[in-house]
Order: C-alpha cells, then structure tokens, then sequence
C-alpha cells in the first residue's frame, strides 16, 4: 500500500488572506462609517435663520452643533456635488435631526420662510394711534408716525386735509421685521385702495358722494354704530340727512374736533357749541375729513344704506337705547320721545 501525503499551504498564503480580510474589514468599516455621516443626526427640530451675508461653511457648522447633520464638510459635499451650494437664500428653513443629509440638502436649497410680524390695526382706530401699535411689534413708530402725516401719499387726502387719516386700511399685515416704514405706509394706503374699485365708486356716487366722501361718511358709521348690523341703518340716517340738508349731528365728529375721546365730550363745557371744521353740530355737510379707520363693513354700509323703516317714511334720527337696541324714526318729536323712554 502506498501512502499519499498532502502539501501543506505555505505561510505567505495564510499571511495574504489575513491582510486581504484586514483591507475587506477596513473598507466596510470606512463604508459603514461614511454612510453613517450622510444619516439623520438626531437633532431636535430646528428652525434656521439665513441671514444676508451668511456663507454655506457657516451654515453648515451651525447645523452640525445643532444635530441637523453629524459633519459639516458632508453636508457641503452633497450640495457641492448637486450643484445647489450657491442656492441657500435668505429666510427661513425648518429643519429637524430625523432628516438625512440629503433632505436638508434638498431643503436649503428649496424656497426659504420669509420670517414676517403681524401687525394688527383695528377698524375705527385713529392715525394718532398708529404708531404706538407699530412700536409695540418692533418697528420705528417715529418713521411711520412721519409718514402718517404726510397727505401727499394719498391723492384723496393731498392738499385737503393735514395726514392720512382714513386712507389706511384698518387690517392685519404681515410685514418683514427689518421692513422701512414707507413700505409700511404705502401697503396699507393700497390695501385701502383696493376698495375703491369702479363697482364701488359707481354705488357711491348713486348716494351723491364721491371716494373722498365715502370714506368720511364711512369713518363716521363706524364710530357710530354699535356693531356691523347697525351701519347700514346708520348709514342710511346720514344719507338722508346729507340729501335733506339737515345737520349730521354726529358726536364722534365734534370730539375728533376737539381733539377728544367720544367719552371726553363735555356738553356743559360748551363743546357742541365749539365750531371746528369738523363738527357737524356748527356746520352743514360732511366733517373736513375722515375721523378714523373705517373697515369694509362700515364702507359697504354707506354703498347699501337703509333709507327708510319699516313703515316706508324716510329715516332721520337714530338713538341706541340703554337696553342696547337701534332706534330709528322721523321726525324730530318722535326721535325726542325715545330719547326719554330709552336713555
């Protein structure tokens, strides 16, 4: 019998596959390890302000404290490689730690949030009032109360009264927070224009009155009427009482004279006797000019007036009783027996 005797395999063979295994295991490691860099760092959510001037580096170290992303050279990479790093825009981005490297790629290179304030002026405010609102959300209530006072922005107010009162529209707005306040102005003298549109100009001018006009009548509606429901019945009163020749006899008018508040009038001081060109108790016709903001509802009012009651007869007086209701008549008499039984 003859024995067969295997070769052995020599040393350098075992020597090669132990170093082809050590290269294999590196490669994974730095694979595993690489990838794991283009994975959600874990970050909580976040919101990132681009400001002018910022850079990508910049944005990218900031996201890597953060957690959005867990290196910051990677995330420059991958917007280097999809040729988005010249896309970040100033704005807002929310972003959050869940998000792969590739999402908050995507996402800075997609439109930012523009961060805004709002800003809320409410219906029958007057332009003295303004800037204080203005102030309170950050803004240069000096440069605005400036503007405000400056007629010329607005054709309806230039040359006939001594700021914008009545031509900015009592709304709420979103503006930037660096926003200049000529902007601010202007946007909101458009917002008022809007309204003017030939539908409207035309109704107004079936109740004898111009845009000018309008507005005025409407500012004093609004500081009338106890709510949106009332205006039309109020409006209707007024334009009445314009196309019968009476005196408005409106009180919001004699204080914006004056100067005062609506609670400020004093009767026994004289102050219904005190003539301003605003005053509707001394003069004919509307006042010199708006005395507020007035919103849509009061504007809508004197385009839709109620002219008449329920009885068919023209209405001319009106009283808000102490139980809250509208009391509409006319004549004078009756206006005065109301006035006992309902004040």
């Amino acid at each position: 019998m003859t024995r067969l005797s295997g070769r052995r395999t020599p040393w350098w063979v075992w020597a090669l596959l132990v170093v082809v295994v050590l290269i294999a295991a590196a490669v994974l490691a730095v694979y595993v390890y690489i990838r794991g860099l283009f994975g959600p760092a874990g970050g909580a959510p976040y919101t990132l302000e681009v400001k002018p001037g910022d850079s990508l580096s910049a944005v990218a170290r900031t996201l890597e404290r953060r957690h959005i992303v867990k290196n910051a050279r990677v995330l420059r990479y991958v917007m280097d490689r999809d040729g988005t790093a010249g896309k970040l825009k100033e704005g807002l981005y929310d972003l959050t730690g869940t998000q792969t490297v590739d999402q908050v790629a995507a996402t800075l290179a997609g439109p930012a949030r523009v961060p805004t304030v709002n800003v809320t002026i409410p219906e029958g405010r007057r332009i003295r009032d303004m800037p204080a609102i203005f102030k309170k959300a950050g803004f240069d209530a000096a440069a605005i109360q400036t503007l405000l006072k400056d007629e010329n922005l607005s054709p309806y107010a230039k040359g006939r009264q001594p700021d914008l009162e009545g031509f900015v529209f009592p709304d709420t707005y979103a503006f930037r927070p660096q926003e200049s306040a000529r902007t601010i102005v202007r946007t909101m003298l458009a917002r008022m224009s809007e309204e003017f549109t030939p539908a409207n100009v035309a109704l107004a001018k079936k109740q004898g009155l111009d845009v000018r006009g309008w507005v005025i009548l409407a500012s004093m509606v609004q500081a009338e009427a106890a709510n949106d429901r009332e205006m039309p019945v109020v409006a209707g009163v007024f334009v009445n009482r314009l196309k019968e020749g009476i005196a408005l006899g409106s009180d919001p008018t004699v204080a914006y004279g004056l100067g005062k508040d609506l609670p400020e009038l004093d009767r026994s001081a004289g102050d219904f006797t005190k003539d301003t060109p605003y005053s509707t108790y001394t003069r004919q016709g509307l006042p010199a000019g708006p005395i507020n903001s007035p919103g849509n509802a009061a504007l809508q009012s004197v385009l839709r007036p109620v002219l008449t009651m329920q009885d068919g007869r023209t209405a001319l007086y009106f009283l808000h009783g102490l139980d809250g209701k509208i009391y509409v008549n006319h004549d004078y008499a009756a206006h005065l027996r109301d006035v006992a039984r309902h004040r």
